[in-house]
């Protein structure tokens, strides 16, 4: 099955860069008008959107780490840690309107051959992967595409990984997406875990 880690081997975390609305394209198209518009709000050119998953290999097992709409995935053992609104906390009571966060032991990444300059290695020691692994059960569940952390960008996946791996001691200036890319709400995963290491 795409996606899936054949024969895990040793520990490591694999991020991946896919780029918005790969595999569909309304996201897409709505991902660019986003981007335009937020270029001209801050005067800048407009860049390629990413959003990131993790692959994990921790003790002979591939974890596929995504957020993703609770209804895109049929499979009951995905390993879903947490679920929560999209848009506002009254959307949420919705079924169309939650996201979930999955941690799925032999799971896949959808269109994960569309990722741009991936996988990137970002640790192969055991400790830190299993401590990846652990955080991930911790993860706040906040809106959505809302900013109620006041943290100038909204909350999403890309929001999620930032956070995960910024609170297991990872070197996230050596961390980004592509060259000419932008992943929104990543620096929002990154004042969460600033926050909570000064508390």
């Amino acid at each position: 099955m795409e996606g899936v880690l054949d024969e895990p081997a040793g520990a490591s975390v694999d991020l991946f860069w896919l780029p918005l609305g790969a595999g569909g394209h309304v996201v897409r198209w709505c991902g660019r008008l986003y981007e335009e518009g937020s270029a001209r709000r801050h005067h800048r050119a407009a860049a390629d959107l990413y959003h990131c998953a993790l692959m994990i290999s921790l003790e002979g097992v591939a974890y596929a780490v995504e957020m993703g709409p609770v209804w895109n995935v049929e499979d009951t053992d995905r390993g879903v840690l947490a679920e929560g609104p999209v848009g506002s906390r009254w959307l949420g009571r919705f079924r169309a309107f939650r996201y979930e966060m999955r941690v799925w032991p032999g799971g896949f990444i959808p269109d994960i051959a569309e990722a741009v300059g991936s996988p990137l290695r970002t640790t192969d020691d055991p400790q830190r992967v299993a401590a990846v692994v652990e955080v991930l059960r911790a993860l706040p569940v906040l809106t959505w595409g809302r900013d109620e952390l006041s943290a100038g960008e909204m909350w999403n996946s890309n929001s999620a990984v930032a956070w995960a791996l910024a609170r297991t001691g990872h070197d996230m200036q050596a961390i980004g997406p592509p060259a000419g890319g932008r992943a929104p709400g990543w620096a929002a995963g990154l004042v969460l875990a600033d926050r909570q290491a000064r508390t």
